[in-house]
């Protein structure tokens, strides 16, 4: 089957259908999932040519909803062409676009309307796009609603760039007016300032140094503040990248007391840990910090009790020179980790050590992604009606993240060399092969995803 071809059926030995993995047949018509056939019943599908996944697994596409992809205005740190090509190569086929550190950011219409054009012709996978809530733009929240963004981000501590400034107690208010009622939702960079306790003369080179500048207590006070907001006007919340495991109980508290709230974490909070971190490896930097291992667990147990809602990559790229590898000052190096292409191994290989299933894996990286944004009613899960997008893999196979295999636009990750278990052999979306084992269709065939505004809606 050539790549960029209409795919009319796929069958394997293992096939994700709702909880249970089973033989069976995805007949697909008009880019949609028709049915779900038993393994032997082809009758339908004899007369078009079916893609044979053997005992590879085949389960709804990944949906990340937390991808920094920078075009316009920072193409040399990513582009919507490599970016969706990294994607589309780890299974991903829907990514969610966050309204920064692209020049202009997602934070007015007209900056929406020039991000769209930007993307046009470019993407591999389906995208949607986040906005950006900044001081002074309230205005402009309802009409970028209006013309279909998946709703809001914020910053409660400097964001990194000077064109995306972080609000404050009052911008937050009036921004929340704006929202109720919409049905949108506003996420949240959870840090807020405290005083500083980096001990003086401490070396920048030691990830030490780095993590005791950004300590716990910032994302506590920071989603003491969401938590209050949520419930005081009840708008849909969202905190992105969970690092802390200690602010959780505030967060319950919130839920129990009626806050429509979600939270997500990260494949490199689940992934790494503070003591592993090599002294000036500035690859390894991101905000909020990696914290230690004990932490991380106690993300694992929350994940697996339905405390923390979903996983993603928050694929946050920059040029090598912006990671200061040559000093290896962690204070003065970019914040961010490249990892789009890697996050269903990343966490698989840690899941499945945890007595993780692979229903967990498509609720936690596609199911519940997919309603984050609203996009629940055609992506993430294998049901009629649904887009035809698949992942096709081998959850048993070992590979090695090699430079040459990975395809966003800076190579530099701190899971290069590091050997996964998980492959993704193929990746179709809308009913069309888009990858095949490092190779792509000839030409983008990825679409705009423009939400249409819609009411209030239950949380997850």
């Amino acid at each position: 089957m050539e790549l960029g071809s209409v795919v009319c059926a796929v069958r394997s030995h293992r096939v994700l259908v709702g909880d249970n993995v089973r033989p069976a047949v995805i007949v697909i018509k008009d880019g949609k999932i028709h049915e779900i056939l038993p393994f032997g019943d082809v009758t339908e599908v004899l007369s078009c040519e079916m893609l044979d996944a053997g005992n590879n697994v085949v389960m709804p596409g990944i949906v990340d909803c937390h991808v920094h992809v920078n075009e316009p205005g920072r193409t040399s740190w990513e582009g919507f062409w490599t970016a969706t090509k990294a994607a589309a190569a780890g299974g991903v086929t829907t990514i969610v676009d966050m309204p920064l550190n692209s020049i202009p950011p997602t934070t007015t219409l007209s900056n929406f309307q020039e991000k769209l054009k930007e993307a046009t012709g470019k993407c591999f996978v389906d995208t949607a796009f986040w906005g950006g809530v900044i001081p002074g733009n309230q205005l402009e929240l309802r009409p970028m609603i209006q013309a279909g963004v998946a709703g809001f981000k914020c910053f409660l501590i400097h964001s990194g760039v000077d064109e995306f400034p972080h609000v404050t107690d009052c911008d937050l208010h009036t921004a929340m007016r704006e929202l109720k009622g919409t049905g949108s939702v506003l996420l949240f960079h959870a840090e807020k300032e405290v005083q500083q306790t980096t001990e003086e003369n401490s070396n920048p080179a030691h990830y030490s140094t780095f993590l005791q500048s950004r300590p716990d207590i910032m994302e506590i006070e920071a989603i003491r503040t969401v938590t209050e907001l949520c419930l005081k006007f009840q708008v849909r919340c969202h905190i992105v990248h969970l690092s802390s495991a200690k602010p959780l109980n505030l967060i319950q508290e919130a839920r129990r007391a009626g806050a429509p709230l979600t939270v997500e974490t990260t494949h490199h909070y689940l992934s790494l840990s503070a003591e592993n971190i090599p002294a000036g490896a500035t690859q390894f930097k991101c905000c909020p910090p990696i914290r230690g291992s004990t932490n991380r667990e106690e993300l694992w147990s929350a994940l697996k009790a339905g405390q923390i809602d979903m996983v993603v990559s928050d694929h946050s790229p920059c040029t090598p020179d912006l990671k200061k590898l040559d000093t290896g000052d962690f204070l003065d190096a970019w914040g961010g980790i490249s990892s789009l292409q890697f996050g269903l191994p990343l966490f698989w290989s840690e899941a499945r050590k945890r007595g993780f299933q692979l229903c967990d894996v498509v609720r936690l990286l596609s199911q519940n992604t997919a309603q984050l944004c609203s996009l629940d009613k055609q992506k993430g899960s294998l049901t009629p009606g649904h887009d035809a997008d698949l992942v096709i893999w081998d959850p048993e196979r070992e590979h090695k993240i090699k430079e040459a295999s990975i395809h966003h636009k800076n190579k530099l990750t701190p899971y290069l060399g590091v050997t996964l278990q998980g492959v993704v052999c193929a990746t179709i979306v809308r009913g069309r092969l888009v990858h095949r084992e490092g190779s792509f269709s000839p030409e983008p065939l990825g679409k705009h995803l423009l939400i249409p505004p819609r009411t209030n809606q239950a949380h997850l």
